[in-house]
């Protein structure tokens, strides 16, 4: 059985293709469009029920993607959306994300052509993570079973399909990471919060994502602090580490971000109520004296002026730097550190 596909996601031509799940990932596969996992296929129906989603029009620009300066229409997203198996109503939050990946501070070019593991990660705010059922309690890093993934990927497949992001081609990933297949799509638990959401700090109310390249993540636990000085201390000392990107010399404004389970967050809001002073103690503790690096290393970070006055070199430059927000689950003991790529900045839109 065969039906008009959609846009054949790179050209204007339409194709008949299989409706059947396993019929039309081969042949994606041998069109170069899939990832490696099963596809939805992309019909005339169901790409029109994914623009329902959107009050954009179908050929609307949402972005022009680097490396190969891809245009990405409304009707591209949807079609890659579809594929993916992302839900219409994730359409406006798709077009916010691929917004925010294109303003030139985020640097999406160098992003997408590193040797880094480094993938854009989406962090949400506002009612949409309900509505959309984007995690952020237990588990909402990987394992939650809900959209998150699906809306992951479809980003994942416009970046291989509308942009051009090829491995060993105009990728040169030296090892990659999960997040490049699924996308990583993450909430903030606003309730369990002692500060303001992340999006509202940064200057957008409402529904918003912010997107940070992430190189991952990295677990932090604690089973002895009790205040939320000493937490703050264990995760700044935690998320200072020699090898991470934000440490080489040509990366002096490099971010990091700190994502602090509802629990913890607690005792640091009690003890340390003000966010500016909980991203200056992580800014502080995240830091290094510079005789633990080999000679060569001192005199490169000499050099490019990352010495502080105390002879301690700082992980991001200053305390604005250090993001802050509050998921994950009651389990307590874990925080996450996510270290960033290069001088890549962090954007947050609305939408």
């Amino acid at each position: 059985m065969t039906d008009s596909a959609a846009d054949a996601v790179l050209r204007a031509e339409r194709v008949e293709v299989d409706l059947d799940v396993v019929g039309f990932t081969e042949f994606a596969a041998e069109q170069g469009w899939g990832d490696g996992l099963p596809l939805v296929p992309p019909t005339q129906e169901r790409v029109l029920a994914m623009l329902a989603g959107s009050t954009r029009r179908s050929d609307d620009v949402v972005a022009v993607l680097p490396p190969a300066n891809g245009v990405c229409t409304v009707e591209a997203l949807a079609v890659n959306a579809v594929m993916a198996g992302a839900p219409s109503d994730a359409m406006p939050l798709l077009c916010a994300a691929l917004e925010a990946m294109v303003e030139p501070t985020f640097d999406l070019a160098g992003l997408n052509a590193t040797t880094g593991s480094v993938v854009p990660a989406v962090f949400v705010n506002g009612p949409v993570r309900d509505r959309l059922g984007v995690p952020y309690r237990a588990g909402c890093f990987g394992g939650v079973a809900g959209p998150a993934p699906a809306i992951g990927r479809a980003l994942r497949l416009v970046m291989r399909n509308v942009a051009g992001h090829v491995v060993g081609t105009t990728s040169q990933s030296v090892f990659g990471q999960p997040g490049r297949v699924t996308g990583v799509v993450v909430g903030e638990w606003e309730d369990r919060s002692p500060w303001a959401p992340l999006a509202v700090r940064r200057g957008v109310r409402g529904d918003a994502v912010t997107v940070f390249g992430a190189m991952g993540t990295a677990n932090i636990c604690d089973t002895v602090a009790t205040t939320g000085t000493e937490l703050l201390e264990i995760i700044g000392k935690s998320v200072a580490s020699m090898g991470t990107n934000g440490y080489l010399v040509a990366c002096p404004d490099s971010e990091f971000l700190v994502c602090i389970n509802p629990m913890w967050a607690e005792i640091i809001g009690r003890d340390v109520p003000a966010i500016d002073d909980v991203q200056e103690l992580l800014h502080r503790h995240a830091s290094l004296p510079l005789e633990w690096w080999p000679p060569a290393h001192q005199r490169a970070l000499t050099d490019a002026g990352r010495v502080a006055t105390d002879g301690r070199v700082h992980l991001a430059q200053r305390p604005a730097s250090v993001l802050v927000m509050v998921c994950g689950g009651l389990g307590n003991l874990h925080s996450a550190a996510i270290h960033s790529w290069g001088n890549t900045q962090a954007v947050t839109r609305g939408f």
